[in-house]
């Protein structure tokens, strides 16, 4: 038998909806691991995103209470934890934020660098890939940039994803960003999904120039926010719900001090026409 996989975004998804039929049950995790014959280590595991094997699935939804003509929609989550996305076709695993943006319903995003995956020209992400400190193998640059293409499906195909971009207007003037990238961001931002604003130089100082961070919001309503911040040498998930409640103020705070979304198209439209 191979090694248990790493718990990704599905698998932990799971794991915090059998915690809380648990403990809606009022079930401790020692009674819970008696009755359903497991060590209250696996139990522990598992309510933290340890996939379990379906015949001990099945028994815990029995142990709490869950009636057989609602385990459709468990079982459908189940499923889901199970699969292997699409990106694991392209060499992805599921431990970076793709698995996680396939699940959310709303992203809102803050960069200080860059323009946002979801509105990037393919062109800006070759530019992108090929300023890596390590260049990349063509074989993998290629699939990084299908993979990015591929994300941006979500901008028109249902389930549509909700995307809020604020973005410090120094990462639109830099080379990379061309007038076909200009102009391709305030087209995605006329989508009834897509919201796009700037922050222009005239604010000096703020925040956002500590990080770029996203605010990631899931169609379930049992399934909180996360936060996630990807750096130059790695990345990190945050579900602390204070850090997270914090991220979102900030965001809000961001947007705030950024130019309207009409403003914000026709700056980019101006600033297009000048290249």
């Amino acid at each position: 038998m191979g090694e248990p996989r790493k718990p990704n975004f599905r698998m932990r998804q799971l794991a915090r909806t059998l915690r809380r039929l648990r403990e809606q049950a009022r079930l401790t995790q020692e009674e819970t691991a008696r009755r359903l014959r497991l060590s209250e280590a696996k139990l522990s595991r598992i309510e933290h995103g340890q996939l379990p094997n379906y015949h001990e699935f099945l028994a815990m939804l029995d142990l709490y209470g869950v009636i057989v003509s609602d385990y459709d929609e468990y079982v459908r989550m189940y499923d889901r934890a199970e699969e292997r996305g699409w990106w694991h076709a392209y060499g992805h695993d599921d431990r970076g934020f793709v698995s996680i943006e396939a699940e959310a319903s709303v992203v809102r995003t803050y960069q200080l660098g860059f323009v946002p995956g979801l509105l990037q020209t393919e062109g800006y992400m070759r530019a992108v890939f090929a300023a890596e400190r390590e260049p990349l193998d063509s074989n993998i640059l290629e699939k990084q940039v299908e993979v990015r293409l591929r994300r941006q499906h979500r901008l028109f195909e249902e389930p549509l994803l909700g995307v809020h971009a604020v973005v410090d207007e120094s990462a639109l003037l830099r080379n990379a960003c061309d007038r076909e990238q200009l102009v391709q961001i305030a087209a995605r931002a006329e989508l009834p999904n897509v919201s796009f604003q700037v922050i222009p130089s005239q604010v000096k100082v703020h925040e956002g120039l500590y990080s770029n961070f996203i605010v990631v919001s899931f169609p379930g309503k049992h399934e909180p926010d996360l936060a996630y911040i990807e750096y130059g040498f790695g990345s990190l998930q945050i579900e602390k719900a204070s850090e997270v409640r914090a991220a979102r103020l900030s965001f809000s705070h961001l947007a705030g001090l950024a130019l309207d979304e009409q403003r914000s198209i026709a700056w980019l439209r101006r600033v297009a026409d000048e290249l």
